[in-house]
């Protein structure tokens, strides 16, 4: 059973990364599993779509015989990235158009030990 709260938490220090708005983590098969989607935002179909987003991406590239890392959507006013963590959990971040996403990355395998040991 997952650490819900220690979850919430880790969020949070994502949340609070360089130029990040959002955070949230999402089970490979599209649920909810912590964070805070953007406002006024339904969250099961904005979870729930990323899921089938990264899965769709894996599927398009499987004959690279390569791993996908990061999927990054340039939206008029924002990012999004979702950086795939494994086989259980995927975040999904919104950010800020300027944001260093190497930085953001590096933050984000630091804890994703972390996220794996709660899960």
């Amino acid at each position: 059973m997952s650490d819900v709260a220690a979850l919430e938490s880790l969020l949070k220090e994502v949340k609070g990364l360089d130029g990040v708005n959002d955070a949230v983590l999402v089970s490979r098969s599209g649920m909810h599993i912590a964070g805070s989607v953007p406002e006024g935002v339904f969250q099961d179909t904005f979870v729930a779509m990323f899921a089938i987003l990264l899965g769709a991406a894996e599927t398009a590239t499987s004959e690279l015989k390569d791993r996908i890392d990061t999927v990054v959507l340039n939206l008029e006013q924002s990012r999004i990235v979702v950086v795939n963590d494994g086989p259980k959990a995927i975040f999904v971040l919104r950010t800020r158009k300027d944001v260093d996403l190497a930085s953001v990355k590096n933050s984000l395998e630091k804890m994703s030990r972390r996220v794996e040991e709660l899960l």
